[in-house]
């Protein structure tokens, strides 16, 4: 599935109309879905209590043309606009004998009090995609009114237009005056925000939407959403007369006394994504503790290595030696940041012979070693690097505020200024190609964040590399399986007791259920909450009579 920034949201309706779809036939359908949606969230709609909060743009002309079919359906419907509009949805609206009112005759906010007190369900459609500026103002006090009324216990339900109001399009960021809703309806496709943290956060449930585009104009937009369907087309293949070199040879190369085990679970994730032999250059020092932890590894022990027990220049001609026998390359984790280390490590990556291998993947303590040198021009193989945020800063020389602010501007730039493929891990990972292909995990889960885990996400894309796949397509495959994984290490273990451990363990059965060599298993979970108290009055009347509660119109019911 897409996912769409503001501006390509923008381009998508304006090629839509030079196809020979107006804008007038999209707001109508795109109105048309969100009350579709709220039927489906309420149930029968007569007599149903629901609010829609207008804003001044095509947004809000969403929730008019969405607030006339509910009443058309038979639900109480009363619209609270920001400012008055002057056009021809709301005159529509007024003319369908749905009570509208705005800010403008309201001073004291009553009448909103009113509206949202008396709702079984509010839609969102306040702002659109263009909004970035700060909330303040009438806007404020609006969206306050909302998250006072969905705290209560007895709470509506809370529809969003295309983005709830207060979350970024683009980069995810939330304004403090947001609101949480439980379901979003986005037109054609997810705006990138609706994936990104802490955006993905207030979503709730995302619905993308068709709306009348046709099919095919956004053929040139490259962000999509790392969903089941697309992991599993780039499973590599398994065939039955095939041996272990068919499925690639992979040398890691991590480890040092103070981290021991992140050889291990890098060796051992790339097994299990599938990679046919697998060798950890450590150092010689840590072999006999390595041997036992998984016998499958083959060893390539690096004797002289530095007094600390990491891996130092004297490694080098050995390594390169045997690089010949390899596929891919895994290299940074657990090793360490001594001087000769980092001497190491950069001289291993410039050397020539790299060149030879399907792929390199550097992680970690890596990383933080090329740091402040021009590492990615002495590449000599197709690369990806693994950062986390406080990696991500230190390559770009950012600080962590700033990537996590801009995680996907600066995933995307970065991976097109050196040339490699960029996972820009945390919570909803970015995988970015160096040609702008961009794929967004939908996983946020807190089962990740804790040591080791990034080792094994290491290990499993140089193993799918070592298969055969593409930098881009290893990387996205790995964090799909990765992400898999640790949603079943939270089955048996929880959120706070899942260790990197765990989810290696949970690698290949990943794998098998995305292969379909096990039943898929449907989400839990369900649908919760109340509805609030009751609204007074008849559907008909206009203006902010309607909205009190005279004739025809909403108000907070007697004694409320």
């Amino acid at each position: 599935m897409k996912l769409l920034t503001a501006d390509e949201t923008g381009a998508l309706e304006q090629r839509a109309v030079e196809a020979g779809v107006s804008l007038d036939t999209l707001m109508a359908n795109a109105g048309l879905a969100v009350a579709q949606e709220v039927w489906m969230q309420l149930g029968a709609l007569e007599d149903r209590r629901i609010a829609v909060l207008v804003g001044p743009g095509n947004n809000g002309g969403d929730g008019l043309v969405a607030a006339r079919h509910l009443a058309e359906w038979g639900a109480q419907v009363r619209c609270y606009a920001l400012t008055t509009r002057d056009d021809a949805q709301w005159q529509a609206t007024i003319e369908a004998g749905v009570p509208c009112g705005s800010v403008d005759d309201d001073q004291d906010y009553e009448a909103l009090r009113g509206v949202l007190e008396g709702s079984e369900a509010i839609v969102d459609a306040l702002l659109g995609t263009g909004h970035a500026r700060p909330i303040e103002g009438a806007l404020a006090e609006i969206l306050q009114g909302l998250r006072n009324v969905r705290e209560r216990s007895a709470r509506p339900k809370l529809i969003a237009v295309d983005l709830p109001s207060g979350v970024d399009a683009d980069s995810g960021r939330v304004d403090p005056a947001a609101a949480a809703a439980d379901e979003t309806v986005t037109f054609h496709a997810p705006k990138v925000g609706l994936y990104l943290q802490p955006g993905a956060g207030f979503a709730g449930n995302v619905q993308a939407v068709e709306i009348g585009i046709p099919t095919g104009l956004d053929d040139d937009y490259r962000t999509e959403l790392l969903e089941r369907r697309t992991a599993r087309a780039l499973l590599p293949a398994r065939p039955v007369d095939s041996h272990k070199g068919t499925f690639g040879r992979v040398l890691v190369v991590a480890g040092s006394a103070r981290y021991p085990g992140a050889a291990l679970l890098a060796g051992g994730a790339a097994y299990r994504s599938g990679a046919g032999q697998v060798t950890l250059a450590a150092p010689g020092s840590l072999q006999p503790g390595l041997i036992g932890g998984m016998p499958e590894l083959t060893h390539l022990p690096l004797v002289k290595g530095t007094e600390n027990g990491a891996i130092g220049t004297a490694a080098l001609p050995l390594i390169l030696e045997q690089l010949a026998e390899f596929d891919s390359l895994v290299i940074g984790c657990g090793l360490g940041t001594a001087d000769e280390t980092r001497e190491f490590v950069r001289a291993l990556l410039a050397d020539p012979a790299l060149k030879a291998l399907r792929g390199i993947t550097i992680d970690a303590d890596a990383l933080n070693l090329l740091a402040g040198t021009d590492w990615a021009a002495a590449l000599g193989a197709p690369t990806v690097v693994t950062p986390h945020p406080g990696e991500m800063g230190r390559l770009s020389g950012r600080s962590n505020d700033e990537v996590q602010a801009n995680r996907l501007a600066l995933a995307r730039a970065s991976a097109a200024q050196w040339t490699t493929t960029v996972v820009l891990k945390g919570a909803n990972t970015i995988v970015a190609g160096p040609d702008g292909a961009t794929r967004i995990s939908p996983v946020a889960t807190a089962a990740l964040a804790t040591a080791g885990t990034g080792d094994v996400l290491a290990g499993a894309i140089g193993g799918l590399i070592g298969q055969g796949l593409t930098p881009f397509d290893a990387a996205s495959l790995a964090v799909y399986l990765h992400g898999d994984a640790g949603i079943r290490s939270v089955r048996g273990h929880g959120n706070a007791g899942t260790t990197a451990s765990d989810v290696l363990a949970q690698l290949a059965l990943a794998g098998r259920s995305l292969a379909g060599e096990e039943p898929l298993e449907g989400p839990a979970g369900g649908f919760g909450g109340g509805f609030g108290a009751g609204l007074g009055g008849e559907p008909g009347g206009k203006g902010l009579e309607g909205l009190l509660g005279q004739p025809g119109g909403l108000g907070a019911p007697e004694g409320a």
